[in-house]
């Protein structure tokens, strides 16, 4: 198991905030993903975040890259979802891409969109942000960088998985998600869980002026002065966690991470770390299916 770097704590969850997993692949190499032991308690709900370790691609792609137009071949591409569908106990036809672009547009997915971006093309564009209801449908995203934001509503049974970079978070895109979910579901922010995956870290995000004006809105310590005139660091798991309270999701439901995917470029794909020649990390969350919770 690869040595990681983990941050300062940042987790208001008040237990171990990721959990590493390896499973063999029966080709004498290892799967690794990381989970979330709060999301794991809802008990509705299979997800994971993957790791670079247990695929099959090369190079600078190597090895569970999910991305297939950062050069990667499709068929390495493909086999690395047929091993997370086999983790997830799931098809890769399950499975719902979305189309990301820095925005905050939100796409409610219904099993009209089952394998839309993994086994058949898209009809949709701008997505970063996916809720459903459905059971067994798998909602994906990609990192390289940037802030997962998984939510989960164990009431209304309903779920939802949202890209966000600073455009996204600057845009509050964790509130949009809890909008969407009301409006969509019924969704109530007090009853919801949500995580903060593994993104870059403040030390790391280093920003213009521009860039961290944005942000001045949103509390001590999210930006503080750079290490150069002019530049500043940005900490976007700390942004993200307050956008989520603002919303209403209470401190003790959101697990924030402690692990930045820069400091860890050989464990996580970093696109700052690697001058952008990488492949993409993906975030998969589903719905239990129903027959998994029929009572006997």
């Amino acid at each position: 198991m690869m040595l990681i770097k983990r941050m300062d704590g940042h987790s208001t969850a008040g237990e171990e905030t990721l959990r590493r997993h390896c499973v063999p692949n029966g080709d004498g190499t290892e799967l690794e993903y990381l989970t979330f032991p709060l999301l794991e308690k809802t008990g509705i709900v299979r997800h994971l975040f993957s790791t670079r370790l247990g695929g099959v691609s090369k190079g600078a792609y190597a090895s569970m890259n999910f991305s297939v137009i950062r050069g990667d071949r499709p068929e390495d591409v493909l086999e690395n979802y047929k091993r997370i569908a086999g983790i997830l106990g799931c098809d890769t036809g399950d499975m719902v891409a979305s189309h990301q672009t820095h925005t905050t547009n939100i796409r409610r997915v219904t099993g009209a969109d089952r394998g839309k971006g993994i086994s058949r093309e898209r009809d949709y564009e701008d997505v970063d942000g996916m809720i459903t209801n459905e059971p067994g449908i798998v909602l994906v995203t990609y990192f390289a960088d940037c802030v997962p934001l998984y939510f989960v509503d164990p009431v209304h049974r309903a779920i939802g998985l949202a890209h966000s970079g600073w455009r996204g978070t600057a845009g509050r895109m964790g509130a949009c998600m809890v909008r969407a979910m009301q409006d969509a579901f019924g969704s109530r922010p007090e009853e919801l869980y949500a995580a903060i995956g593994p993104s870059i870290c403040r030390d790391c995000y280093e920003v213009s002026e521009d860039v961290a004006k944005q942000f001045k809105d949103m509390g001590e310590s999210v930006v503080l002065p750079g290490k150069a005139p002019g530049k500043y660091q940005l900490d976007l798991w700390l942004a993200n966690e307050r956008i989520l309270e603002q919303a209403g999701i209470p401190g003790e439901r959101i697990a924030v991470t402690d692990l930045c995917t820069c400091h860890n470029s050989e464990y996580l794909f970093s696109h700052r770390a690697s001058g952008g020649k990488r492949g993409n990390l993906g975030a998969f969350l589903m719905l239990e299916p129903q027959e998994a919770h029929v009572d006997t």
